[in-house]
């Protein structure tokens, strides 16, 4: 099993469930959600609530491995930062997807989309842009760029998204985040924020009748893990990581 937490700086493996009609927000249900989930994970202890009506149920984050869970207006949100493996992770989120039909009255039939996102954060202070094109490559047609007198490079976000369905309703979006903006670059005064790399598996509409959320969220599971695998920890991840070693 490769280490996931060996590959960045920090990983985490997130689920959102978006909805077409609004979620519940009534007292009592809410909690009753949140306390189904903390009896399972007795841990998750700080609840909540943002912008008057996004509900959060977390784990303390003061020793970088907690999870969360959200309910929004229209969309349900689970996550774990730094999980001990990516099957930990889909534990919680695979509970979450299990308790919703009943308890915050979600169908199949009111998916507008579900996505499970695996993310990893590197921490360079410098220009991310640069970094990526050094470690990635611009590719045969762009080279000649790089080589123009006096030239840096201040926006390099490499993504791809692919459909693995006929109908393109199943996708995987494997993309690139800078923090790095032209004004850094100018004054060389880098922030500490954190490149990201992330692996996007993503189903939209409706589910199939015979289909469960857990069964959905299992299905992106491997399609991510398998892009992962195959391309993306010796293509990206661990050239990225070699690139800022030596730095």
């Amino acid at each position: 099993m490769t280490d996931f937490a060996g590959l960045a700086d920090d990983f985490y493996v997130n689920m959102n469930l978006m909805t077409e009609m609004e979620l519940p927000g009534q007292r009592d249900t809410i909690l009753h959600f949140f306390e189904c989930l903390q009896k399972h994970y007795p841990t998750m202890r700080k609840f909540y609530c943002r912008d008057k009506r996004d509900f959060v149920l977390e784990e303390d984050k003061d020793n970088g491995r907690y999870r969360w869970t959200a309910v929004e207006t229209r969309r349900l949100s689970s996550g774990e930062v730094n999980p001990a493996s990516p099957e930990e992770a889909m534990k919680q989120h695979k509970l979450v997807l299990d308790l919703a039909p009943a308890l915050l009255s979600v169908s199949p039939l009111d998916c507008e989309a579900l996505d499970l996102l695996f993310g990893f954060d590197f921490a360079y202070r410098g220009n991310h842009n640069a970094l990526l094109a050094e470690a990635l490559g611009v590719g045969p047609s762009l080279e000649q760029m790089g080589e123009i007198p006096g030239a840096r490079v201040i926006n390099f976000e490499p993504s791809v998204t692919l459909a693995v369905d006929e109908d393109c309703r199943t996708q995987v979006r494997v993309s690139t985040e800078s923090r790095t903006n032209a004004f850094q670059v100018r004054t060389g005064d880098y922030g500490e924020d954190q490149l990201s790399v992330y692996v996007t598996a993503r189903q939209y509409g409706s589910l199939d009748p015979t289909v469960g959320y857990v069964e959905a969220v299992e299905r992106l599971f491997g399609l991510a893990m398998e892009v992962i695998d195959n391309c993306v920890v010796d293509q990206i991840l661990r050239p990225l990581a070699r690139t800022i070693a030596l730095k």
